[in-house]
């Protein structure tokens, strides 16, 4: 894979952000054979409990499977909120239907991300690049821009290298773009026709020569390159503070690598969001929106998973369940015999999102120590860099200009007093209050929304992961997390669990059976789970 050079990569990612074996033939009249207590159950009866990027793509796969493998399987899946998607969800300016959304929560794919950018293939949806070129991208540390990049003149580009190279020297990007090259060569192994799947994540980091990079912090781990702290304490570390809120000396180095893998980055029109819903249409599944799983319970080894709801008393028996939310966040009481595997609590970053529309062409300068007037950068990234060595903490971790409003259609939008009105994006540890925002843009503020997000996993270096399968024919999709937390990887874990509960229970898979003797993907497109 081809990256662009370092600086205009590492901007783009700014201005952004597995798996068979032999199997035995199924039909939809020989499922494998039921043990006198599940005699009740309708044999192929599968729930899925959340319907965001990991449920809704379990649903997905389930569909592909049973229809290749001549499999009759009911799905249910179960989402407590009223959409699909989770959190790649979006909203519209002044909650007008008319104007185009902007998204709240996860924004963009690249090209890597196979299975997401075959889906808007496949699907007809309409991308278009996230980034603009002519943005200038400033890192804050609190007390003074540290270096800024970017721009619309002619000699911007030239520029930038030059600014880059002058604080940083001209090894650092070269390596740190080495690095990046080869975490994706490596994750483009996860598409393979041989693929293995994966009950241990573990296993899975050191098959693939993970295990040593997800071990340590991403400053470590570019320092075994050769590269200057100075730009991974600044530059990279403004990526990961605007990708995963988290700091480059405390989050893991195989995050890291992925927060900068962002060139090419894409979104689709009218929100990523459709992805997923069209997911759930697509595999004939049953969704219940609106219904809390409050428990999940099995009596014996070989009896079904009852899955009771806050809509009903009464329990539903499922033959396996895929978990697809955040074990320790869903409130589930969990009950089986025999026990589950247990599976460790994972923090997240609880993560303030303010979206706000304002008639201000720029932030306002004197917060930044500019002279009046001054244009501040489109995009304010933040490093902690400044507060190392006993400066202030920026009071945000990212603040962009997005783009003008627009009418769903993509054409400009004025506001009652025909003035041009822009959207901003901010991400905060804490909430963003009126008076702030009033000092930041002028006064010049007009739609307001907050959101917070439990975002992000908290992501330190780890050695440790939680199981796939916390007990036979009850699979977690989000085990993943703790490795790569993306859209991306989400879909890739619940392919995963969906292969394994296919070749446990059916004696199937994603693919036909017969799949798994390829040894040689057909052609550099192949994508497993979309190719067979």
């Amino acid at each position: 894979m081809t990256l662009k050079p370092i600086h205009r990569l590492l901007l783009a990612a700014a201005i952004a952000i597995l798996q068979h074996g032999p199997l035995s033939s199924a039909t939809s009249q020989e499922p494998l054979g039921l043990p006198p207590e599940m005699q009740c159950v309708s044999p192929n009866r599968v729930a899925i409990v959340g319907a965001g990027v990991a449920g809704s793509s379990a649903a997905l796969w389930i569909g592909k499977a049973a229809d290749r493998n001549g499999l009759d399987v009911e799905v249910d899946v179960y989402e407590r909120n009223e959409y699909v998607g989770g959190r790649s969800t979006t909203v519209q300016p002044y909650d007008d239907p008319a104007l185009e959304p902007t998204e709240l929560g996860g924004s963009v794919f690249v090209p890597p991300n196979k299975l997401i950018w075959r889906a808007t293939e496949e699907y007809g949806f309409e991308k278009f690049p996230f980034e603009n070129t002519e943005d200038v991208m400033g890192v804050w540390d609190g007390t003074q821009f540290a270096v800024t990049v970017g721009g619309s003149h002619l000699y911007s580009g030239l520029l930038s290298k030059l600014k880059i190279i002058w604080r940083y020297g001209f090894n650092a990007p070269r390596r740190t773009q080495s690095a990046v090259d080869g975490m994706i060569d490596t994750i483009l192994k996860l598409y393979h026709a041989d693929a293995p799947r994966f009950r241990n994540i573990s296993l899975l980091a050191s098959e693939l020569g993970w295990s040593n990079v997800a071990g340590q912090t991403s400053l470590d781990y570019l320092r075994t390159f050769s590269v200057d702290d100075l730009w991974s304490l600044e530059f990279v570390e403004a990526l990961t503070r605007l990708n995963y809120g988290q700091d480059i000396d405390r989050m893991h180095a195989l995050e890291g690598l992925v927060t900068l893998a962002a060139n090419g980055a894409s979104t689709v029109k009218g929100g990523n969001c459709q992805i997923f819903e069209r997911f759930i249409r697509g595999s004939g599944a049953t969704l219940y929106l609106n219904t809390t799983v409050t428990s999940i319970t099995r009596e014996s080894g070989s009896g079904p998973w009852l899955i009771r709801t806050d809509a009903s008393e009464e329990a539903v028996p499922y033959r396996a369940v895929i978990l697809a939310a955040p074990f320790h966040q869903t409130g589930i009481e969990f009950a089986s015999e025999p026990p589950l595997a247990p599976v460790l609590e994972q923090p997240y970053i609880h993560l303030h999102v303010t979206l706000l529309t304002t008639t201000s062409p720029s932030a306002n300068a004197t917060y930044f120590n500019l002279p009046p007037g001054h244009k501040v950068p489109e995009m304010v990234l933040t490093t902690r860099n400044g507060a190392r060595q006993g400066g202030p903490e920026p009071e945000f971790n990212s603040l962009s200009y997005l783009r003008p409003v627009r009418n769903r259609d993509l054409s400009p939008w004025k506001n009652q007093r025909g003035q041009t009105e822009w959207v901003v994006k901010i991400f905060s540890k804490q909430p963003i209050s009126d008076e702030w925002l009033e000092m930041m843009f002028e006064g010049k503020v007009g739609w307001v929304l907050r959101k917070e997000w439990d975002a992000y996993p908290v992501l330190p270096p780890i050695s440790e992961f939680p199981p796939v399968v916390l007990a036979d024919g009850l699979y977690y999709a989000n085990s993943f997390e703790p490795l790569i937390s993306t859209l991306e990887t989400e879909m890739i874990s619940a392919r995963n669990a969906v292969d394994l509960l296919m070749a446990d229970h059916f004696g199937a898979g994603v693919c036909k059976p017969t799949s798994n003797v390829v040894t040689e993907d057909r052609d550099d497109d192949f994508v497993y789970g979309w190719d067979c």
